[in-house]
């Protein structure tokens, strides 16, 4: 049964920051939209990235490299920037990188990963319960956002990469987390699909509704919504002319993630121009530098500057 129903409600979301493996580093010799960003007055900051209905940014695994970010900071506002080692990864490459990249005028997105099912299944058996693994999980993450300088009320988004209705260990654990952080002196937010799936006759539903409706019900500490939402329509593809963030289809979304490397064929045919012929969005000016493109309403979506 459990088997079934994870076949049925479950469609995993790329990871938040792109493919798990391949993704280039690229430290190398600045393009020429880095040595563009570095001649920029200072004062240009307040519209880079700035489109008609919010702000341009990006996320991936892996940090791209410091003269890399410089020049990416051309085209977008902000960055995702994991506070753990991000999902199928032993390590984190952004550690230690908030000051500089606080020097460079970046706003942050700060993302924590979450568990898999089967990982809180596996803790369960060893008798760990799922409230108390996410609280276990989500005390390391407001350490490690302590460690970086996040300054308190930043928003930490869990990374909830399984999408489509909740299973009970899953909304105990993502509950307990966000509960946990919210308890502190950060604020909680989650990365979760905001893909709808079928919920029962001619009805559909999403992760984010989803997670909404269980708040509501447990009168629950308010959560930041960061929606998962590639779809061709409402997602333009990879392209730097974001559409506005209600096109997502979800409401009072702090970011929407609107597209992902590499690209779901079955679900982008009708944006495929958009991505290179390998399937990956690449960022302007970077050939080698593959990302997920997010729209946000603020330049700084969590509040970390």
């Amino acid at each position: 049964m459990r088997l079934l129903q994870l076949a049925t409600w479950l469609a995993v979301l790329s990871c938040s920051g792109c493919s798990r493996i391949g993704q280039s580093a690229n430290p190398a010799t600045p393009s020429a939209a880095s040595r563009r960003a570095a001649a920029a007055p200072a004062n240009t900051t307040a519209s880079i990235g700035a489109v008609a209905d919010g702000y341009r940014g990006f996320d991936r695994n892996d940090y791209p490299g410091d003269s890399t970010m410089a020049g990416l900071h051309t085209d977008f506002a902000f960055t995702g920037f994991w506070i753990t080692s991000p999902p199928g990864e032993n390590t984190n490459s952004w550690t230690g990188k908030r000051a500089l990249l606080l020097q460079q005028g970046w706003g942050f997105l700060v993302l924590a990963n979450g568990r898999l099912d089967a990982e809180i299944l596996k803790a369960q058996k060893h008798g760990v319960k799922p409230a108390e693994l996410a609280r276990k999980d989500a005390a390391a993450a407001v350490a490690a956002a302590r460690s970086e300088g996040f300054p308190p009320h930043t928003i930490l988004f869990l990374d909830q990469e399984e999408g489509g209705l909740l299973l009970d260990e899953q909304a105990a654990y993502l509950l307990a987390w966000t509960e946990a952080v919210a308890s502190s002196d950060y604020r909680a937010g989650v990365y979760a699909s905001g893909q709808p799936v079928p919920n029962g006759p001619g009805q559909t539903i999403t992760t984010i509704k989803d997670i909404r409706e269980r708040v509501k019900a447990g009168h629950l500490h308010e959560i930041a919504m960061f929606a998962a939402q590639d779809t061709c329509p409402p997602a333009p593809g990879c392209t730097l002319r974001a559409k506005p963030l209600a096109s997502s289809g979800e409401l009072d979304l702090t970011a929407w993630q609107y597209s992902q490397s590499p690209r779901r064929p079955e679900i982008t045919k009708s944006c495929a121009a958009t991505y290179a012929a390998d399937g990956n969005c690449y960022a302007p000016g970077f050939p080698t530098t593959f990302l997920d493109m997010d729209l946000a309403s603020s330049p700084d979506p969590s509040h970390g500057r």
